[in-house]
């Protein structure tokens, strides 16, 4: 994992203290770095600079003896000088190389020189070198030389025997031998050690202080920008409650009062879009009622229409039954009043009793033809869902349906299923798709065509419960695959102006779908057309009552 990747999953304080506290230690090491590179420096200078003041006091003290080359003189010179710490060896030596006095220990001769020296500090002619060596044990030291120089005077023959001669013309310095002196870098090497030791642990406290009062600091400026992630989640949550507490006066005080005011600013739009939509559920509602009211009045005036096409045929249906009636009651009053009751012989009495057997079943007859128009006609408040035999529903439609069905020369075939369940419904509103139904097929059919009406059982397969199944099928004009499309649509219809309200198929339609069923339409010009009405046996998912308002 990078490290941008593990800052990223730190948390806004932990950032600000990573990056702090690298910072300071990362400045802390460059500073330390060069003060202790920069001490080094100093340390080398000032060993070399008392080296090089030795060495050339030394020499200068050293030039007799070297001429005369008087060890114990020179001996003597040099031990007041071996006695400093970082001395290792001092030892003079004549200009061919000889060693003329030497105290200390002499490391030069196992030791290795560290290349990379300047020219000029290792010119035999110079007055002054110095050269780095490495012992064996790893151990650093160096060699201070300085030149032990004698002024020699030249003469020429023009000045021998003169009286005044120049002393400073024709003098010349000449070297005689070297002082050679050894400094550790042991002792300047532990200083070091120690510079550093007191860099890395100033360092760790300077950096171990810098987070202590960086965690403090970083504790007071994110306390506040957590109270507004908190609130935050809050507001997130629907909570608008909360506000946040303002303590500081600066660039976080005012983003808390800025927050604070976007509250109260969703506060106040929350409250008015509370109010908006309770005003308007309140409006859904009244407009529901309307629809619904609109609705109910609709499939009534369908109902309507469909009664006043069924006039002809329920008159009709009244009339016979009726006329059967009337003929018996005349012909039994006139019996009557031409003989006394004590006259009225036993054949008499049951030809009265048939004729009051045959009044009962005609009336019987009339009062059914009465109850199924008044079903079909009823407004209700409820739509109850009850128990029903479609097939019986269906022969009760077809009990007005049939003299309309004469009169227009359409013949009629029933394929009865006996063996259907019963299903939940509406018997009147299922009436009211049928007739519908039916009614339309009588008008798309020509004199002497056929209209079949057939119901079956769908037995249930899988999660399929079951279904009763209703067709009816014409043999008339047939619908276009255009209009196909627009026929169940309110207000819709291919009959001439006055001759149709366009709503008996949309009303048709959601009352199936308010039974849980579905209509099916196949139909081409010409050939007629087959419409098939499924109920399912379960309603699942449909509410057993639907208020209408009156």
């Amino acid at each position: 994992m990078s490290v941008f990747s593990l800052l990223r999953n730190l948390a806004l304080r932990e950032k600000f203290v990573a990056v702090v506290s690298l910072v300071i230690v990362v400045s802390m090491l460059i500073i330390s770095g060069y003060l202790i590179k920069r001490q080094n420096e100093i340390y080398h200078q000032e060993l070399e600079k008392r080296g090089r003041a030795l060495a050339a006091n030394l020499a200068y003290n050293a030039e007799y003896g070297v001429i005369l080359e008087s060890k114990e003189e020179l001996e003597n010179l040099i031990k007041g000088v071996a006695l400093s710490d970082d001395i290792v060896y001092v030892k003079i030596v004549a200009s061919d190389g000889r060693v003329l006095a030497e105290i200390g220990r002499n490391l030069t001769e196992k030791a290795a020189l560290v290349p990379n020296q300047s020219d000029a500090e290792q010119s035999d002619s110079a007055l002054f070198s110095h050269y780095l060596y490495r012992s064996e044990a790893g151990d650093d030291f160096i060699e201070l030389r300085h030149q032990v120089r004698t002024m020699r005077k030249e003469i020429s023959k023009e000045n021998l025997g003169a009286v005044a001669v120049n002393h400073t013309s024709g003098s010349v310095y000449e070297k005689i031998g070297e002082v050679r002196i050894g400094l550790t870098l042991a002792n300047l090497n532990r200083e070091v050690s120690k510079s550093q030791t007191a860099a890395i642990l100033l360092t760790l406290m300077v950096v171990l202080s810098a987070i202590i009062i960086m965690t403090a600091f970083v504790r007071i400026i994110v306390r506040p920008i957590e109270s507004l992630a908190e609130i935050t989640d809050k507001i997130s949550k629907g909570d608008l409650s909360k506000t946040v507490d303002i303590t500081w006066k600066d660039e976080i005080g005012m983003l808390a009062m800025s927050f604070n005011r976007m509250i109260a600013s969703l506060k106040k739009s929350q409250q008015e879009i509370e109010d908006y939509n309770r005003t308007l559920e309140e409006k859904i509602i009244e407009r529901t009622c309307e629809l619904e009211g609109a609705q109910a009045q609709l499939i009534q005036s369908e109902k309507m229409a469909a009664i006043g096409q069924l006039a002809a045929g329920v008159a009709h249906e009244l009339n016979n039954p009726l006329g059967g009636i009337l003929g018996y009651a005349q012909f039994a009053l006139e019996k009557i009043e031409n003989k006394e009751i004590h006259d009225l012989k036993p054949k008499d009495m049951e030809s009265y009793k048939r004729y009051l057997r045959d009044i009962e079943t005609q009336s019987r007859r009339c009062k059914a033809i009465v109850q199924n128009l008044l079903k079909f006609s009823r407004t209700s408040q409820t739509v109850e869902f009850l128990e029903l035999d479609i097939n019986q529903v269906l022969e009760e439609t077809l009990t007005f349906i049939d003299h309309q069905l004469m009169m227009n020369q359409v013949a009629l075939r029933k394929t009865i299923d006996r063996n259907i369940p019963k299903t939940q419904g509406n018997p009147g509103q299922l009436q009211q798709v049928f007739t519908n139904i039916i009614i339309n097929a009588m008008h798309a059919s020509k004199p002497g065509s056929e209209i079949a009406i057939s119901t079956r059982f769908l037995p249930p397969l899988g999660e399929f419960a079951g279904a009763v199944e209703v067709a009816v099928a014409d043999q008339g004009t047939g619908i276009s695959e255009e209009n196909l499309k627009k026929i169940f649509e309110p207000f819709f219809t291919t009959k001439e102006v006055g001759k149709g309200t366009g709503l008996g198929l949309s009303v048709s339609y959601g009352i199936i779908k308010e039974h849980g069923g579905e209509i099916r339409v196949k139909s081409r010009l010409g050939q007629g057309s087959i419409f098939t009405i499924i109920l399912p046996l379960e309603k699942k998912g449909i509410s057993v009552e639907k208020q209408y308002s009156a």
